[in-house]
């Protein structure tokens, strides 16, 4: 039963840094290191579980127990794992990148393979279209003209024909 009541106590932000003797940035950091996220109550207001407190307290004793020696070393070379983490992962973007076009201009380049030939045929067959548009418009002229020259021809019997002259008024 006495158990179940340390369980069940709850903890303030004041109390936690009181009892860790930490600062609110390390008790994030300790949270996030514990993966515990800190509860609110119906008021809003944050509290922490007395098992919550204890691994925080057992994590912030495991790290200060840590050589302080291969802490120093280690700090430096954190940036620079980061920086060259995102150095290589801007390298793997612009990697990504220039592949992704280079198979979208290549896509776009199968496509537009044909195009070419395609617009030459359609120039050549809208200048045959014009051409004959052109002819057709000569033939009708001569036909009517055609047509004018039988008319002026009239039948005088026995099968002959004679031609009337026509006046330019006609």
């Amino acid at each position: 039963m006495l158990k179940e009541e340390v369980r069940e106590k709850t903890l303030s932000p004041q109390q936690v840094r009181a009892i860790l003797n930490a600062d609110n940035k390390e008790i994030v950091e300790l949270c996030k290191r514990a993966a515990i996220l800190p509860k609110k109550n119906t008021k809003g207001q944050t509290y922490f579980s007395y098992d919550e407190v204890r691994h925080l307290r057992r994590l912030q004793a495991k790290k200060n127990v840590t050589n302080p020696i291969t802490l120093s070393t280690a700090a430096p070379a954190a940036p620079q794992k980061e920086v060259a983490m995102m150095k290589s992962l801007l390298g793997s973007l612009k990697e990504m990148e220039t592949k992704l076009s280079d198979k979208i201009a290549k896509v776009i380049d199968e496509k537009l393979e044909g195009m070419d030939e395609v617009v030459v045929e359609l120039i050549r067959c809208k200048t045959d279209n014009e051409t004959l548009r052109q002819k057709i418009i000569d033939l009708n002229k001569e036909i009517y003209q055609l047509k004018n020259d039988l008319n002026s021809y009239k039948p005088i019997g026995f099968g002959m024909y004679r031609k009337k002259e026509r006046s330019i008024w006609e």
